[in-house]
């Protein structure tokens, strides 16, 4: 049966649920608060990345994260706050973070990057579209041999996981990248990742959907959900009142604060990232991790992006300069002859992630409310899994059998 329904949140999880609602034959209507055209959806590094199979709540993190606080250039920083909500996802955090569970999640974070990735190649084969993807794997460059070590144990946990990964040393590493000079020690090399270009794709998929018959209403903040018989029948904003049979919640960041308007609790705290484009070639044409530095690197459609940074602070836009400096230093000391201009420093921008305690996306309906489906909390995977959260909501709309196995990202497992 279709179905009218409103997506909150115009960022790539948002639209990759149009995307899929509306092949079913769904009346779709996007809401966003800006205007479709910023965001991490358009700041992240673009990376489909299945070699990110160890999430963020690994052990260890805690200490490194304690030993980072104190330093306004680390690669992790959280601002402790006496706030009920960080003071819940912290918590849940130090739960998540065990061996058991994070060796638990490895598999489910490995099919969902997968299944994402076959889904952005049949998009990309389809003749409604016509954007930048590449499938060349992804390096992650390492100077000393304690990080080639801590990066090749990663590794190998991928190889046991299906996945082709090399460890390369510095020459063998020179020769796939000839155009530019590394200052490494050696590099583990994921084949399995691919990239793309961010605002390029997100251009494309808003037109398409558009053409489509989706509806979008931008600088569309709402305000309230007005319940009936455990029934949403209706939102709220500034301009309007709209009736749907159906609301789907991809608020990123903003999706905890959101959930509460309707008795729901979904820890989530934003990550914020930043990002720089450098228009001069590069000569980069395998995407990176600096490993030491946490630094991303992505050879797009025209320029290369560096970017980096886990700024747990609330929600804020505000650009820590100290820590843009960063990158570009960690990137310098990388690549030998890189020249980013000041005048590309100055154009950064930043982006918020939205960071569940352990590191796996919520996705899902929620038990006290007939008709919401939420879909949020995917930190620095958001890009990855846009096409593969999309297609589950689709199928969780529909009330059919999920291509994959959601009970990991049970909406209500901190509950």
């Amino acid at each position: 049966m279709n179905k009218e329904i409103i997506i909150i949140g115009g960022g790539i999880i948002g639209l990759s649920s149009a995307y899929y609602l509306q092949k079913e034959g769904h009346k779709v209507t996007v809401i966003e608060k800006s205007d479709f055209s910023s965001g991490a959806s358009f700041t992240n590094a673009g990376i489909i990345t299945p070699s990110h199979i160890v999430s963020l709540a690994a052990p260890g993190m805690i200490t490194k994260g304690l030993k980072w606080m104190l330093s306004s250039t680390s690669p992790l920083s959280i601002k402790p706050r006496l706030n009920y909500d960080f003071l819940q996802w912290a918590w849940f955090f130090k739960k998540s973070a065990t061996h058991k569970k994070v060796a638990a999640s490895i598999p489910v974070i490995k099919d969902i990057n997968l299944f994402s990735r076959e889904l952005y190649e049949e998009i990309k084969a389809s003749k409604d579209f016509d954007f930048h993807y590449q499938h060349k794997g992804l390096m992650m460059y390492y100077k000393t041999d304690k990080m080639g070590e801590e990066e090749w144990n990663v590794g190998k946990l991928g190889i046991k996981e299906g996945l082709k990964v090399e460890h390369l040393t510095r020459e063998e590493t020179q020769k796939l990248e000839p155009n530019i000079q590394l200052n490494i020690k050696g590099a583990v090399y994921y084949h399995s990742d691919a990239h793309m270009t961010p605002s390029e794709y997100m251009k494309q998929l808003k037109q398409y959907l558009e053409q489509n018959n989706v509806t979008f209403l931008s600088n569309e903040e709402v305000l309230d959900f007005h319940i009936s018989n455990n029934t949403v029948k209706s939102i709220s904003t500034k301009k309007s009142i709209i009736v749907a049979d159906e609301f789907i919640l991809t608020t990123g960041s903003w999706t905890q604060k959101l959930a509460k308007k309707l008795g729901i609790n979904i820890p989530v705290q934003a990550g914020k990232g930043y990002r720089i484009n450098v228009k001069n070639n590069t000569g980069i044409t395998i995407p990176a991790i600096l490993t030491e530095a946490k630094v991303a690197v992505t050879p797009m459609n025209g320029f290369t992006r560096f970017g980096g940074m886990m700024e747990i602070a609330g929600i804020n836009n505000k650009i820590n300069k100290k820590r843009v400096h960063a990158i570009v230093n960690a990137s310098n000391s990388y690549y030998s002859n890189l020249n980013i201009s000041q005048k590309e420093i100055d154009k950064v921008e930043s982006g918020l992630r939205p960071c569940s305690p352990d590191g796996l996306p919520y996705i899902g309906r929620v038990s006290k409310i007939k008709n919401v489906t939420i879909a949020a909390g995917h930190a620095m995977m958001g890009w990855s899994l846009g096409p593969a959260t999309g297609k589950l909501v689709s199928e969780i709309i529909a009330n059919k059998k999920t291509g994959l196995d959601i009970t990991p990202f049970n909406v209500e497992r901190f509950n």
